[in-house]
């Protein structure tokens, strides 16, 4: 899935519209805080598959 910058504008704009240009920092806070979490948990899940506690 190739997205080209018109279609990251056109994608802008509907968030924009969707979201308010009030909420836009909020929302993507969240986001940024949720990718974290989920990172933090995947690399919480590959140290307890280590190796070493086989056996």
């Amino acid at each position: 899935m190739n997205l080209g910058g018109s279609e990251l504008i056109i994608i802008l704009i509907i968030v924009l519209v969707l979201f308010g240009g009030a909420k836009l920092p909020k929302l993507a806070r969240s986001l940024g805080q949720a990718q974290k979490e989920f990172k933090e948990g995947m690399n919480d899940e590959e140290s307890d598959a280590s190796p070493d506690d086989v056996g």
